[in-house]
């Protein structure tokens, strides 16, 4: 594998999962955006966003996604709302971009009692709304599609199946 394989896809789909799974796999690197993103800046997601708003942390995300895609021979879990955005989906656009399509309410199970900003300022109604909203724009900036509830180790023989890396 040379191309950079990046993972999209709702909060609690398993990007960080199932992408250490296949970066194991493939005997390569293994990053998470999110904490890419922490390291450079310095400063925790929350930090980021109370300090420097949306904005400022979607400039540190659109920065992290040109240096991501860049690299070869790794595997990426985006953040959940890296790919909602067409300059982000542009840098990753050299790359194999997967996205893992679990139903809402897998993913609501796996975050509801999470610390992640937007479960906790969101009722149960308003992130099934924004996982609607999310869910055509993963679909379009996607080059494959691994869909349903799998284990991680099936999800990442899927992910291997479907770029023709078995």
């Amino acid at each position: 594998m040379q191309r950079t394989i990046v993972l999209c896809g709702f909060m609690g789909c398993g990007k960080s999962t199932v992408g250490r799974v296949l970066a194991r796999r493939l005997g390569c690197d293994f990053i998470d955006m999110d904490s890419y993103i922490e390291a450079r800046a310095g400063r925790i997601i929350p930090q980021i966003f109370s300090e420097d708003g949306e904005e400022g942390f979607r400039e540190l995300e659109h920065r992290a996604a040109r240096e991501l895609a860049a690299k070869e021979n790794t595997v990426v879990a985006s953040g959940g709302g890296a790919l909602l955005f067409a300059r982000n989906v542009q840098a990753f656009s050299p790359c194999a971009v997967v996205f893992l399509d679990v139903p809402f309410e897998v993913c609501y199970r796996r975050i509801r009692d999470s610390s992640r900003p937007l479960v906790r300022q969101n009722s149960r109604e308003a992130m099934l709304a924004l996982y609607e909203r999310r869910r055509p724009l993963y679909l379009r900036a996607a080059s494959l599609r691994v869909a349903g509830e799998l284990a991680p180790e099936a999800a990442a023989d899927a992910v291997l199946s479907g770029l023709g890396l078995r």
